[in-house]
Formats: structure tokens, C-alpha cells, sequence
């Protein structure tokens, strides 16, 4: 498993301004990750479309 260390420090460095700024940022790479994945989701579909059914013809 991996795990990172534990710090002793109680993150008295960061000022709220710091934090005010990175939480105002929000879930950017969340949003990206699912855009992606969503992309790829939907090029397949069509893919598949493409390759295999549209290959077959109509049925009738």
C-alpha cells in the first residue's frame, strides 16, 4: 500500500488568504477528469456504431 508520511506540523504556514484562494478554485481536476472520460465514453459509442452496425445494413 501507499501511503504518505505523516507531518507533525499543525499547517500553521498557511494563511487564509492561501486557503480562501485554493478553495475558490473548486474541483477543476474533477470536472476535467469527467469531461474526459466522458469524451471517450461517447467516441467509442460511435465507434462501435460505425464499425459495426452500420456495416450490417438495415434489417428488414
Amino acid at each position: 500500500m501507499l501511503n504518505s508520511p505523516i507531518h507533525s506540523s499543525d499547517n500553521s504556514d498557511a494563511s487564509p488568504e492561501d486557503v480562501e484562494r485554493v478553495v475558490s478554485l473548486g474541483p477543476q481536476g474533477a470536472i476535467v477528469l469527467a469531461g474526459i472520460s466522458t469524451f471517450i465514453v461517447i467516441a467509442l459509442w460511435f465507434a462501435f456504431y460505425v464499425f459495426v452496425f452500420l456495416p450490417r445494413g438495415v434489417a428488414g
